[in-house]
């Protein structure tokens, strides 16, 4: 068998590991842990943490619950029966259109949701607040930049 070298691999086409990339890939494998962790700690699936996030921001019909999770209309009703059965959730009657109905978050699932990413929004906040004005706009273009390379393969 060959040894394996502790030294960094020769570039591949233009490629060079900078700290900047090695921070960045880092971010994004500590950012894929975070649903994970939180569903967990809430005792909720990774769909319905998901559906929770969607519904932070207007109530969905069940349909589009669905849609945005990628599941089907019966795993959607199971998803939303049991985010209900926890008092996260409860369904309402849509205002303009009595065949379909508005699944709701509460307060208390709003509220849990929040507390549970406080810490991580809070030790956030502290860090753009440390940034200046210029230094914000180095790092807002480098985010741009490296979101719209992220799109590439999505």
């Amino acid at each position: 068998m060959s040894e394996v070298s502790t030294e960094r691999q020769a570039p591949y086409d233009g490629w060079k590991q900078t700290e900047t990339l090695t921070l960045l890939r880092q971010l994004l494998e500590v950012a894929q842990q975070v649903r994970p962790s939180v569903a967990a700690r809430a005792g909720l699936s990774i769909n319905e943490l998901v559906a929770v996030e969607h519904l932070f921001t207007e109530p969905l019909g069940t349909g589009e619950v669905g849609r945005r999770l990628s599941v089907t209309s019966a795993a959607t009703s199971q998803i939303v029966d049991r985010l209900e059965q926890r008092g996260h959730v409860r369904r309402e009657p849509h205002p303009t259109d009595r065949r379909r109905t508005l699944v709701q978050l509460t307060d208390s699932g709003r509220t849990e949701a929040i507390e549970l990413l406080m810490p991580m929004f809070r030790a956030l906040a502290a860090t753009d607040a440390d940034l200046d004005e210029d230094e914000r706009a180095v790092i807002e273009r480098y985010l741009r930049r490296a979101i719209g390379a992220l799109r590439t393969v999505v």
